[in-house]
């Protein structure tokens, strides 16, 4: 597709960055262009509208980036996932792995309702842990996960496999 392929020429590759042997893909100068930004939440709006959903759901942090304003176009309610300690009131919280190490995420306890129609955003998939771990989340406070959308998927790291139960859709995808 044009608008997928015109995406990835976009991203930034940055190899060696954080550390040596990191190919790191840069999504800021997919949304410091106009154009590209405006193609990014157009086809994610395209996905999204056919799934039904009335929440959007948006991992901490670059999942607000493209969240926000696919939640206004579908006139769907926002729902932010943070790290420990970020959300006032009752949280629930869950824990996850990374590839180099653990991390916990969070959300309000009265964010998602039993019955609530929820896809969940995020710039990256890679291993899927961070994603699955937002499912369990939402699903434990009695939502139906109806899908995960990314701007990039690491093909080679699996994640995928990991949300196998879930429909997942990312723009573009990468061998790292």
């Amino acid at each position: 597709m044009i608008i997928r392929d015109y995406i990835r020429e976009k991203i930034g590759i940055y190899q060696d960055f954080p550390k040596p042997g990191i190919s790191f893909k840069d999504i800021n100068s997919v949304i410091r262009d106009a154009d590209a930004f405006k193609y990014v939440i157009d086809e994610f709006y395209r996905i999204a509208k056919a799934l039904d959903i009335n929440v959007v759901c948006i991992p901490e942090a670059r999942g607000y980036i493209f969240g926000s304003p696919l939640a206004y176009k579908l006139g769907a309610g926002l729902v932010p996932i943070r790290k420990p300690g970020k959300l006032p009131g009752k949280v629930m919280s869950t824990d996850y792995s990374l590839e180099y190490g653990k991390n916990t995420i969070e959300i309000q306890n009265n964010a998602i309702r039993p019955g609530d129609r929820v896809l969940i955003i995020d710039d990256l998939l890679a291993t899927g842990g961070t994603m699955k771990a937002a499912i369990n989340l939402v699903e434990m406070l009695g939502g139906e996960v109806v899908g995960a959308l990314f701007l990039i998927e690491l093909s080679d790291l699996k994640g995928r496999e990991v949300l196998k139960d879930y429909f997942v859709d990312s723009l573009v995808q990468f061998d790292i």
